[in-house]
């Protein structure tokens, strides 16, 4: 099954992805990836799905689909390192999956927010990403 990151969401202040379930009146209702407890986030966290984060290179940005993506080109069937790892070794993977990051404005902070997302959606989910565009061709023939 494909993983649409439309519907996976990082939210401020809890560990881990969540899968978008369904509109709450307070919120949203979600399901953990990592042990699928579900739970209700209420509106006043910032929620942000993975489909809308793009990383900043010196051209302009990338999106975080082509990352992770770029990502699994390099590292395999391997998982990334830790988000304890050290700096440089974070560094020297970004490096190499977007050799034209901006140092300036994506932090190491930033960096292990990213591998340990790239490692939950390696052990919880797939790399077989739906894609948004793809998606609207179908709707549109489908009309």
């Amino acid at each position: 099954m494909k993983t649409d990151l439309s519907k996976i969401l990082s939210v401020s202040g809890q560990h881990g992805l969540f899968q978008y379930l369904a509109q709450a009146r307070t919120g949203a209702i979600v399901e953990a990836l990592s042990d699928k407890k579900r739970t209700v986030v209420d509106a006043k966290n910032r929620i942000t799905t993975l489909e809308d984060i793009s990383i900043y290179t010196s051209e302009g940005e990338t999106k975080l689909r082509e990352v992770l993506l770029k990502m699994k080109e390099i590292l395999g069937e391997d998982a990334a390192p830790s988000p304890k790892a050290d700096p440089q070794q974070l560094k020297d993977l970004f490096k190499k999956a977007l050799p034209d990051y901006d140092e300036d404005r994506f932090y190491v902070s930033h960096m292990k927010k990213v591998v340990e997302w790239y490692n939950e959606i390696k052990e919880y989910a797939t790399f077989d990403f739906v894609n948004p565009d793809e998606e609207a061709e179908a709707e549109e023939k489908s009309e």
